[in-house]
């Protein structure tokens, strides 16, 4: 998929990976949710289905505190708080841990509620605001949110379908 360029793509991006993605996680038996068999986001280590959704809930939730703090003219810590670019791994970790007590139908319907929120900020804003300028570092707003919303669902659906194929479940059928 092309880089989005307008309000337009970049929602439209962010919908199609959200729905596929959706649809695969939805063929992942509960009961098999919290098996750390995928690969995890640090070399070396191994994370569940449920670890991979609370994964792009925390990074979501993320760009929706980006937003509302540049919006409001607060200062925003990039990545997050305590945490650098170079440390995406021990941040992965933190969103794992966050939502471990968490059920895999719970994690779901967490997904569900942020992506709208994702959406409705999006739908809010036009094409000069999201990529007129320059709004972290080089990249533009809009840029941003596709760097954390449909890259990573998309990145996120190639794991859990080669999860899927291999663990013998049958996963969703589609591009």
């Amino acid at each position: 998929m092309a880089v989005p360029q307008s309000r337009r793509e970049l929602l439209d991006a962010i919908s199609k990976t959200y729905v596929r993605l959706a649809a695969d996680l939805a063929s992942v038996p509960p009961e098999r949710a919290r098996e750390a068999t995928l690969d995890g986001h640090v070399l070396g280590t191994q994370m569940s289905v449920a670890d991979l959704v609370a994964y792009l809930i925390g990074w979501n939730l993320l760009v929706l505190k980006w937003c509302g703090g540049k919006a409001s003219g607060e200062p925003v810590d990039f990545p997050e708080t305590g945490f650098k670019w170079n440390e995406l791994g021990r941040l992965a970790q933190k969103f794992y841990a966050d939502q471990a007590g968490v059920a895999y139908t719970d994690l779901l319907r967490q997904f569900t509620n942020v992506n709208a929120r994702i959406i409705a900020l999006v739908e809010g804003e036009t094409d000069a605001s999201l990529y007129g300028a320059p709004w972290y570092g080089k990249h533009t707003q809009g840029r941003m949110i596709q760097l954390n919303t449909s890259s990573p669902y998309a990145n996120a659906r190639a794991r859990l379908r080669k999860w899927l194929k291999g663990a013998g479940t049958p996963g969703t059928a589609g591009p």
